[in-house]
């Protein structure tokens, strides 16, 4: 009889317990709504007008057609300038990552070092790579090296971010291990949480490669070098199927990146 009685209680706490969440889903999509209708007029939505300017929109794009490829070897090299800028923001930021994100992780280190760690990260994410390159091109002067140091920056807040929340995800049973024999808390990073993370690292390192070849091709809009010169001039030139031509040279090489780093991730994760 006190079986039953249990099992009765527990499955009344049960259904409870499915009923607010629920009813927290519902109030989580109504919220979603409310702030989606309120955003309606800020965001100046003007779906008809889609329809409306839909015969300009077609002729603007004619323009891109057929490209013009007939200075390819330029857009190339510019191509090749951005992939070098990409790379060295990318790699600039793992270093100063790693030892950021370790810092931020509440399983690492006590809160007195993270939660002011984590407002950095922040600063470092909310400002957008063209307000970083803008700032560097006053600073260091036109050209790719404002562009590596705009995505450094950018790119350091997100990896450690990504990073951070890694570590804080790990098994600590490997961690406990090396600390019972004894171990310094640099041991117990190096054998007990990179190990655990590094395929994830891998992971994320790889997908942010593959975004700042996109950020550094607009970076170059603003004099930070690379194809986003090269693009900046022909779009106000008016020069739509050059326009084109850049454009497909940009999607190609991202598409051939994201194939590289697919099987690159196959081989770690």
């Amino acid at each position: 009889m006190s079986h039953t009685l249990v099992n009765s209680k527990m499955q009344a706490l049960a259904a409870s317990a499915a009923s607010r969440r629920s009813l927290f889903g519902y109030l989580g999509w109504g919220l979603l709504l409310v702030l989606l209708a309120a955003s309606w007029q800020g965001a100046d939505m003007r779906p008809a007008d889609l329809w409306r300017d839909s015969g300009n929109m077609a002729t603007y794009a004619k323009e891109f057609f057929p490209p013009n490829f007939s200075q390819w070897r330029l857009y190339v090299y510019e191509m090749l300038v951005t992939l070098q800028i990409a790379l060295w923001g990318t790699a600039l930021a793992v270093v100063t990552a790693v030892p950021m994100a370790l810092l931020a992780s509440s399983n690492i280190v006590p809160w007195w070092v993270y939660q002011p760690m984590r407002r950095v990260l922040d600063a470092f994410r909310a400002i957008n790579e063209m307000v970083f390159a803008m700032l560097f091109v006053v600073a260091v002067g036109l050209g790719p090296f404002a562009g590596v140091l705009a995505l450094w920056i950018h790119t350091s807040g997100t990896l450690a971010k990504l990073f951070s929340e890694a570590v804080e995800a790990i098994d600590p049973q490997p961690v406990e291990g090396i600390r019972s024999t004894g171990a310094s808390a640099l041991h117990e990073i190096v054998y007990g949480v990179i190990p655990q993370v590094i395929p994830l690292w891998i992971s994320f390192t790889l997908y942010r490669l593959e975004a700042n070849v996109r950020s550094a091709s607009v970076v170059g809009m603003v004099g930070a070098g690379g194809i986003g010169v090269v693009l900046w001039e022909i779009i106000r030139g008016f020069q739509y199927a050059e326009t084109g031509a850049v454009m497909l040279i940009i999607i190609v090489t991202v598409s051939l990146i994201d194939l590289v780093s697919s099987r690159i991730r196959q081989l770690f994760v």
